[in-house]
């Protein structure tokens, strides 16, 4: 039996384009500017673009969010998004504009450095988070959920 290994997924240079409200500090805890990262395949920034493109809207993007729940406590919510929100990170590929990414603050703590990827599957093509500094192992059997490294401060 021969073993085929999954191809690594390389990021393409991306951008922090806009951060929250400064009024916001006060209710909720910010990412500081330095660790604000998020990575972004071509295939995402490309399939973002086009979506702009075809809706002739500059402001649409992905938006990300860290929700509790699943079986090991923490799952991804991805959808798309007319627009920025005052509690967002803002980030964008550095050449393919507009290719927006919305994170809010509290789940871009969770998921700062993470990788977004656009894959197409025989069951469909969607978004998705491939690679997670924050949290511990694969996550779940059913790929839905994940879990926090122990050592990661919020």
């Amino acid at each position: 039996m021969r073993a085929y290994k999954t191809a690594k997924v390389e990021s393409e240079p991306t951008i922090l384009a806009a951060t929250p409200s400064p009024d916001l500090k006060d209710e909720i805890d910010l990412v500081p500017v330095e660790h604000a990262t998020l990575r972004l395949t071509r295939r995402a920034a490309e399939q973002l673009h086009t979506i702009a493109e075809r809706q002739q809207n500059p402001e649409v993007g992905l938006r990300v969010r860290v929700d509790s729940g699943g079986c090991h406590g923490y799952q991804y919510a991805i959808e798309l998004s007319d627009g920025r929100q005052p509690d967002d990170y803002v980030f964008s590929h550095t050449e393919l504009r507009p290719s927006n990414v919305y994170i809010d603050a509290v789940s871009l703590a969770l998921m700062k450095g993470s990788l977004i990827d656009f894959a197409t599957e025989l069951i469909g093509s969607s978004f998705r988070v491939d690679e997670n500094p924050q949290a511990k192992g694969s996550g779940c059997g059913c790929g839905v959920s994940w879990e926090l490294k122990d050592d990661v401060v919020l």
